[in-house]
């Protein structure tokens, strides 16, 4: 099984990077809009999310868990555009020197041959999540 692990340190508060990745529904889209484009509940399982990508990629998620006190959240894909055999997916929050946010991602799936272009659009995402939130702190803040 091959683990990808990405961490990025983002210049605004941990409760207000946290507060766009607990969102699990919309959460998504408001970390990486433009290229994430639609993400909802599936109306038959209120635990699987359904998130498009901007090339058309499909994902289904399943929430495993929601932890606000050590913020993190954990999902796992279990379809759509990718099949993979195993995924099990946790993003996690910390503080980080003078207000700032440490984040950290990590994918654990199989087959291995996944974890390039997992790790592709891992890094895609956090560069405009970086800037969505950095920007909304410097503006809102």
């Amino acid at each position: 099984m091959a683990s990808v692990y990405k961490e990025i340190i983002i210049d605004a508060d941990p409760t207000a990077v946290w507060a766009i990745i607990s969102d699990f529904t919309d959460g998504p889209v408001r970390m990486a809009p433009g290229f994430v484009t639609d993400s909802r509940l599936d109306e038959d399982e209120p635990d699987v999310r359904v998130v498009t990508f901007a090339d058309g990629m499909v994902l289904r998620e399943r929430l495993i868990a929601l932890d606000d006190e050590p913020r993190r959240l954990v999902f796992s894909v279990i379809g759509g555009t990718m099949q993979p055999e195993h995924d099990n997916a946790s993003m996690q929050v910390v503080p980080h020197g003078d207000g700032g946010s440490r984040f950290v991602w990590i994918h654990d799936v199989r087959p291995d041959d996944l974890a390039v272009p997992m790790g592709a659009g891992m890094d895609h995402g956090l560069s405009i999540f970086k800037q969505t939130v950095e920007f909304s702190s410097e503006h809102l803040g």
